[in-house]
């Protein structure tokens, strides 16, 4: 049957039709509702992982012991599984291992655009990318039978408009697999350089047979059209090809971008007068095509940079563009913000009210940044705030923290506090404990007592693990409480020695987090002086002179009241 679903939805649908068994992830935008589905499937066990490496060795784990397995991350959640997919490359798999990774043309919610499928070509794995939802179940299954014929795990490329975005697919029934057995092989699994010297042949004869592959698969076709012009697209970028072409141009449809065919372009370009490659972000197959001795244009014409549209593809090429639905209206810019009530506020007003350099990290807290709280001065990726404070303070920096989310700090904070417990540096960080992973849609993480489904999981304790690591000053404050967070942060920013502070409320928009009453602003007693903008609460607005309050975002935290020296805002 034909169902509506989205392109992580599909994939879901896919690992389930393909009887996975195991699945193991980190949370990360645009790649996360794919592990979120699973989970609606008693049929796979599903988690969510304290980071991707750790992710992607639980998979090959189930691999190995006979299971088909799945791991999901966003591009940069790749940099961190980086080190075992290099190497499972080489050992190979037992049961299918597919992994799925989700590119963001654009950065919609990234702190940058790499291309994937570099990573492919560098491990020499192969990789599909699927431009609907029907192919991100297709490919998925598909992806299995790559992965046990090759013996290889398979990367499954996708990207924001893809993953996001709702199209028809074929869904069928669950495929009941048999577990395979597990045989000791010390030759293909113990990467000792003795045995992984004898494993890397067998890595470039792979290679040579998914070349093969590559000519004849049904993932990479040619749609025939006119031959004036010729265009070889995958992912997303196809489908803007086609939305604006139709079948006026003849179309080399890529779906396995790792490894490209060869005389499968050949043929194609011969039969068209112009060769075209359209692929957001780098020349990859552009690249190949250049190798292969051809003529063609690309980045040229395309940007490497952001990703692209209908009509950019129709004002490049010359075509008519398709003309889209326009409001009457210009829409307002709308910037991202920290929502009314988020814990982290009262901690970064205090921060900047200290003029500190503050170290950041990844979540929705790096919104610190913006003003008028302008309390963040760095962010680099998962855990750098506490590494790269230890080496600001050891190079002579002063008035200085980190800030770091609970589920970030459990990805890759740790290792970091352990270097400034050994290494015994000035540091202070603090660990913003909003009781969920808020960035990606409120994902439980090992500091939240539940797991993926929901139910009681084991819970890590901050403050005995901090101090197991050999932090001696730990001490836990609410960030709605301005003048708890001035002392604590003082007191550990002056003191020698390292320190965690624990900045505890839980997040606003938690389900089981109850409001209180919204404030209201006494305007007899409102002289207009605008103090309590410099939250930067989107609840709080100033006009006529005079502070509003929005009842509808209003939760009540009552942090602006605590900078009113006239009493205006009460409850």
């Amino acid at each position: 049957m034909k169902e509506l679903l989205l392109g992580n939805a599909a994939v879901a649908r896919g690992l389930y039709e393909a009887g996975c068994d195991v699945a193991s992830s980190y949370p990360g935008t645009p790649s996360t509702e794919i592990t979120e589905c699973i989970a609606e499937y008693d049929e796979i066990y599903s988690e969510w992982a304290p980071n991707e490496k750790v992710a992607m060795e639980v998979a090959f784990g189930a691999s190995l012991a006979g299971k088909r397995s799945f791991t999901g991350m966003k591009h940069v959640g790749l940099n961190v599984a980086a080190d075992p997919l290099f190497t499972l490359s080489y050992t190979g798999i037992n049961a299918g291992m597919v992994i799925a990774v989700a590119d963001d043309p654009g950065m919609h919610s990234s702190q940058n655009e790499q291309d994937s499928r570099h990573y492919a070509i560098a491990a020499k794995v192969p990789m599909l990318e699927p431009s609907d939802s029907d192919e991100c179940l297709a490919f998925t299954r598909y992806a299995y039978e790559l992965s046990e014929i090759h013996d290889t795990p398979v990367l499954l490329r996708m990207c924001t408009r893809v993953a996001h975005s709702q199209s028809m697919a074929e869904t069928s029934d669950r495929t009941g697999m048999q577990p395979l057995p597990y045989e000791k092989k010390a030759s293909k699994y113990v990467m000792m350089p003795g045995n992984a010297k004898q494993r890397h042949p067998l890595v470039e004869q792979r290679t040579r047979d998914l070349v093969e592959l590559a000519e004849i698969t049904h993932a990479n076709r040619i749609e025939p059209g006119g031959k004036e012009m010729g265009i070889i697209a995958s992912g997303t970028a196809y489908q803007y090809v086609k939305e604006v072409f139709g079948n006026s141009v003849s179309v080399l449809k890529i779906g396995m971008v790792n490894p490209l065919p060869e005389k499968l372009i050949l043929d194609f370009a011969e039969i068209v007068e112009r060769l075209v490659v359209v692929e957001e972000l780098d020349s990859i197959i552009e690249d190949h095509c250049r190798k292969l001795g051809l003529k063609v244009d690309g980045k040229n014409i395309f940007p490497s940079i952001d990703e692209f549209s209908q009509n950019l593809i129709a004002e490049r090429l010359g075509a008519a563009a398709p003309q889209p639905l326009a409001l009457e209206d210009a829409i307002p810019a709308r910037p991202p913000v920290m929502c009314a009530g988020c814990p982290h506020r009262g901690l970064f007003y205090t921060l900047n009210r200290k003029k500190a350099t503050v170290l950041g990290d990844i979540g929705c807290y790096t919104l610190g940044a913006n003003a008028p709280l302008s309390a963040i001065d760095t962010t680099v990726c998962m855990g750098a705030s506490v590494s790269s404070l230890h080496g600001f303070n050891k190079a002579g920096g002063k008035n200085s923290v980190a800030v770091i989310g609970d589920s970030t700090f459990m990805h890759t904070g740790l290792s970091g506090l352990v270097d400034i417990a050994y290494n015994g540096s000035d540091s202070t960080v603090i660990i913003l404990d909003n009781s969920i992973t808020g960035m990606t849609g409120h994902q439980d993480n090992p500091t939240t007592g539940f797991n993926i489904k929901g139910e009681p999981a084991g819970k890590i304790d901050l403050e005995s693990l901090c101090r197991s690591l050999g932090i001696p000053r730990v001490r836990v404050v609410d960030p709605y409480n301005l003048d708890e967070c001035m002392q604590a942060v003082s007191e550990e920013m002056d003191a020698p020695g390292p320190s965690v502070i624990i900045s505890r409320r839980p997040c606003a928009l938690l389900k089981t987090v109850k409001a209180a009453p919204p404030l209201v602003v006494d305007a007899d007693k409102c002289v207009g002086c605008a103090a309590c903008m410099r939250i930067g609460c989107p609840a709080i607005s100033h006009r006529d002179k005079k502070s509003r309050i929005d009842s509808t975002q209003c939760v009540g935290c009552g942090v602006c009241a605590q900078l009113c020296k006239f009493g205006a805002l009460t409850k």
